[in-house]
């Protein structure tokens, strides 16, 4: 439990940041909705027309010109690029600063085996995770209900369920990747982040790449997806969860044997 406080201490003011960027961009892009409404329908039939762009983006699914149609998209963009790159950051820091920092010959000498200071630091990434998603899904709810649109209780908990597995499986991947790194690697986790983020879109782009989204975590976060069809892919889920468990066992494989004094 120290090693676990200890972890949230030390991020706080990262955590803090990030919640409060992605929410107040959320929160804008939810309040500006009624200003826009009026030309949502020509926006919307402006990107049904755009072919392979729009099968990219999910907007062949959706009424961007409806107020949920626009969250999911938006939602997406705000929270699911900007709470994936959060998580790799968060996940790729977790054992590998111990060696960057020069602490590790600290933590290592108390009376903690490996195997703990490993599971509280996962257990450290995971919290940090649902605290932003937490806070962004207040900041979404209260400004949803600020401009006066209804709440739609499934759509909106899929979505930021859907959000928040996706963060998760990314904060564990990158965490497994930490326990092999020297350094601090957040450009190694930057580019897992964004690499899931296209390989999503060329998924999108034609059938015979559909086999892509087994590979990335966006596809059963696909806010267009859950909005139309009130569901998540449990097929994704599975092979999303698969990676995750990989990254987790490879985090204790290594980390608890790694000579890192």
């Amino acid at each position: 439990m120290t090693v676990f406080l200890f972890e949230l201490r030390q991020n706080k003011l990262l955590l803090i940041i990030w919640s409060v960027v992605i929410a107040f961009m959320l929160g804008i892009a939810i309040i500006i909705y009624p200003e826009m409404a009026p030309q949502m329908n020509e926006i919307g039939d402006m990107f049904a027309d755009m072919g392979s762009f729009t099968a990219a983006f999910g907007m062949d699914q959706i009424n961007f010109g409806e107020f949920w149609g626009y969250f999911a998209v938006e939602c997406g963009n705000v929270l699911g690029l900007g709470g994936a790159l959060f998580a790799a950051m968060t996940g790729i820091a977790a054992l590998s600063k111990e060696q960057k920092d020069k602490t590790a010959e600290f933590l290592l000498t108390h009376p903690v085996s490996r195997s703990r200071v490993t599971a509280n630091k996962l257990a450290a990434v995971a919290a940090q995770i649902i605290a932003v998603n937490v806070a962004v899904m207040v900041v979404a709810a209260l400004s949803v209900t600020v401009i006066g649109e209804s709440i739609r209780l499934r759509e909106f908990s899929l979505l930021f369920l859907a959000y928040l597995l996706m963060q998760i499986e990314i904060g564990c991947i990158t965490f497994g990747i930490s326990a092999f790194l020297s350094g601090g690697g957040m450009g190694v986790g930057i580019g897992i982040a964004i690499g899931f983020y296209f390989v999503n879109i060329l998924s999108n782009l034609t059938s015979e790449l559909e086999v892509l989204k087994y590979l990335t975590p966006f596809a059963y976060a696909d806010g267009a997806y859950i909005v139309s069809n009130v569901s998540l892919q449990p097929e994704y889920l599975v092979s999303g969860a698969l990676f995750a468990a990989a990254g987790i066992i490879a985090a204790f494989a290594k980390y608890t044997k790694k000579d890192i004094l």
